[in-house]
């Protein structure tokens, strides 16, 4: 079941979503070696990295990775590593190790068939924080995208190499590794988000990918 946490504006959500993944993962560390923090790309998480990366934890325990990742070196403008390196992997979180899922010298099949091998040991993830476009998808789980049928079904790879017309290649994790994530957390604003989160409710997985995600997520939202 969803719940959803509305916030009086963006400051105050940033702020207590970060204490609140800072909290699971301090409970994580609590009985396991080691834990994994998921986190999205885009504009949205950075200000909640910001907070997050001075949170006082046992950050050399915690495993960093993304929902997803363009097919671009890490010093491209729209690197997602780029982004949780310059932000997150900062401060206390820089003892953080990360787990990278750009290769050089590979095409998205073959890194995700890879590293789709190497994340089994990180199952099921930890926390997990992700965003969500107007369009309804999540990660690089894109309605319309090729082969997304495959992406969302039980027994998808770990992670799944992504074809959208007009960007750049992509890699993101399957619709199973979302969906078992021990803690869900998405974080969306304004009111498009919201009304796109409703519809995604009453719509097939395929037309809205988020949907794989959402069975005991909790959704922060402030206009």
């Amino acid at each position: 079941m969803m719940h959803i946490e509305t916030y009086a504006d963006r400051e105050m959500l940033v702020m207590l979503v970060a204490d609140t993944l800072a909290g699971e993962l301090k409970n994580s560390l609590l009985s396991q070696d080691t834990v994994t923090l998921v986190v999205p790309g885009g504009t949205t998480p950075g200000p909640i990295f910001d907070a997050l990366c001075a949170a006082d934890l046992e950050w050399d325990r915690v495993r960093v990775m993304l929902s997803d990742e363009r097919w671009v070196p890490e010093d491209h403008a729209r690197s997602n590593t780029a982004l949780v390196r310059q932000r997150l992997m900062v401060d206390r979180a820089g003892a953080a190790q990360f787990f990278p899922f750009y290769i050089d010298g590979l095409t998205p099949p073959e890194a995700a068939e890879q590293l789709s091998v190497k994340l089994t040991d990180d199952l099921p993830l930890s926390v997990m924080l992700l965003g969500m476009g107007a369009d309804m998808h999540t990660a690089s789980l894109f309605p319309g995208a090729k082969d997304l049928a495959e992406a969302l079904a039980p027994g998808a790879p770990n992670l799944v190499p992504v074809e959208v017309a007009g960007q750049e290649p992509r890699i993101s994790l399957s619709g199973p590794v979302l969906a078992s994530a021990m803690s869900k957390h998405l974080v969306i604003f304004g009111d498009e988000k919201r009304a796109a989160l409703e519809q995604a409710q009453s719509s097939s997985t395929e037309e809205a990918p988020i949907r794989v995600a959402l069975d005991g997520i909790t959704v922060h939202w402030a206009e």
